[in-house]
């Protein structure tokens, strides 16, 4: 008899045909994530699970499915779930690092140069028939060229982003809790500096560490109030990183230049005066989404699993 797992939403589908090989497989939702209530009931019976970051894995959930052996996160972030309980219940947790690197990095740099150059702002003012010919002053931008990058976590998609940032010949700093070596900061071109520093001293700062308790409201109306009055903030990390309530009132009164966002405190809610303010530019969280890493990235969720499934130790355990 072939394990029975489910998958919380839609997926990709060679995957899941990949998957029916191998286990009896049922779809949670399609087109919308499930409710507790029904993520409760329908693990009950469940060996593994795929879920997305948009799914909560608690306690709860957990003790309502006692067949449980592997829940294999498809996302490179993992805060969406209780670890410590399921190591303690000896259910392995998984997620898919190192294959969304380069897509995250991308899209970093997408929103570096659509803040500073106001691309998405032109592009709506040209679709509006409003372009009358060039002008010398028309949606004045930002160079990046030779400006100063801010990188908050040097992780596998911070360094991606300051390797990108040699062909723009830029200084670049990074903070971190723990620093890199030495050979590793020269190989990369990177100094080390204090959060504090980095912010007053950044054109442009991203931010790509993960979210636990030490990094809730890093970014947070105190920090904010360091940087330069000309800076771009970028953040495809996780949107609680920032205090989004004090990043808006700082770019609605014009304290910082710009700020581009994939994820937001709370999401998919995103704050009011966000959404009214012209010099932020609001992605829906899509920093992987590209077919090449998404395709990767449940492949090897799908791949975490069947290992557990077969009582072999997944290759990305995160405990």
């Amino acid at each position: 008899m072939k394990p029975k797992v489910l998958i919380t939403r839609e997926f990709i589908p060679e995957v899941i045909e990949y998957l029916k090989k191998h286990v009896e497989l049922e779809i949670g939702a399609i087109n919308r994530g499930l409710l507790k209530e029904e993520l409760i009931e329908k693990i009950k019976d469940k060996e593994g699970i795929i879920c997305l970051l948009t799914d909560r894995i608690d306690k709860e959930i957990m003790d309502s499915a006692p067949r449980l052996k592997i829940i294999a996160n498809c996302a490179v972030g993992y805060d969406n779930i209780d670890v410590g309980y399921a190591k303690a219940k000896g259910i392995y947790v998984t997620n898919t690092p190192g294959v969304l690197t380069e897509a995250t990095a991308d899209l970093t740099w997408a929103l570096i140069l659509a803040v500073a150059r106001r691309i998405p702002q032109a592009d709506l003012f040209t679709r509006q028939k409003k372009f009358k010919g060039w002008s010398l002053t028309l949606f004045l931008g930002k160079e990046i060229f030779g400006k100063k990058l801010g990188i908050i976590g040097l992780g596998r998609i911070g360094k991606a982003v300051a390797k990108r940032a040699k062909g723009f010949n830029m200084e670049v700093f990074y903070y971190d809790i723990k620093r890199i070596p030495e050979r590793e900061e020269k190989e990369l071109n990177v100094s080390y500096l204090s959060l504090d520093e980095l912010l007053r001293n950044s054109d442009i700062v991203t931010i790509h560490t993960s979210l636990n308790e030490t990094s809730y409201h890093l970014i947070s109306a105190e920090k904010i109030k360091l940087l330069k009055k000309d800076a771009i903030l970028v953040n495809v990390a996780r949107g609680p990183v920032i205090d989004e309530e004090a990043l808006a009132t700082a770019l609605e009164e014009g304290k910082i230049w710009g700020a581009g966002l994939d994820v937001y405190e709370n999401e998919p809610q995103i704050n009011e005066k966000l959404l009214k303010l012209e010099n932020v530019i609001l992605l829906p969280h899509i920093g992987s989404a590209t077919e090449e890493t998404r395709y990767k990235m449940a492949m090897t969720a799908a791949e975490n699993l069947l290992l557990a499934l077969h009582g072999k130790k997944p290759k990305n355990l995160v405990w």
